[in-house]
């Protein structure tokens, strides 16, 4: 999901970074007022960048990760995800990649407006009070194909904006290639759910496990 440095010129990185700021300006203000959250936060952007250098591979106009988007989300909350995902990628910048820090908010609102979209359509309701939604697999799958075709159209919409055009079927093979990852990482993420479930008491406030039903 990476936008390679040199396809966007100067005055829409400004754009993106201005709006990457705003985004988190805007929900990530919660936080200050709980702190247990920036823990949350923290851990989330250690598993989030974990994900992320375990699996990548070049396909298409970008790259295929395993993000592992509903399992960070579902273990730790709506919040410290979005939050994650923006330190996450600056700390890969910053340790891995610094060739990407030049994108840093062209790839993080990639994936916190998609995370924005499957928590009011699925998420929220995962953690509901008494109308929560029991996560199974069926239910995550849900989460996961819209999360993931909010990325590719991310991608797709910051590709269109390029410098150069870049071939549809460039951008077709990439967004392909994240429909594997839509069937397997919900079997991922409701066996690590269910497992920090199991040991909800042992994690404390740390998780967001405590406040899902599991199915």
């Amino acid at each position: 999901m990476h936008i390679e440095p040199g396809i966007l010129n100067a005055a829409k990185l400004v754009s993106a970074n201005a709006g990457a700021i705003a985004t988190l300006a805007t929900f990530g203000a919660g936080l200050v007022r709980q702190p247990i959250l920036l823990v949350r936060a923290g851990l989330a952007a250690v598993f989030f960048s974990m994900f992320m250098e375990i699996f990548h591979l070049p396909v298409g106009a970008s790259e295929l990760h395993f993000v592992g988007a509903s399992a960070v989300y579902m273990l730790f909350g709506f919040l410290p995800t979005l939050v994650a995902f923006a330190v996450g990628l600056l700390l890969q910048g910053l340790v891995f990649e610094p060739q990407d820090l030049v994108h840093l908010g062209v790839n993080s609102l990639s994936l916190m407006l998609p995370l924005i979209v499957a928590h009011q359509v699925v998420g929220r309701r995962f953690f509901a009070g008494r109308n929560k939604l029991a996560v199974r697999w069926a239910s995550v799958v849900r989460f996961d194909a819209i999360y993931y075709a909010g990325l590719v159209t991310m991608v797709g919409f910051w590709l269109s904006l390029g410098n150069e055009p870049t071939p549809v079927l460039n951008w077709l093979g990439f967004a392909l290639s994240y429909v594997p990852l839509v069937l397997v990482e919900p079997l991922f993420t409701w066996g690590v759910v269910k497992l920090a479930h199991r040991n909800r008491r042992r994690l404390g406030a740390a998780t967001a496990v405590a406040d899902l039903v599991i199915a």
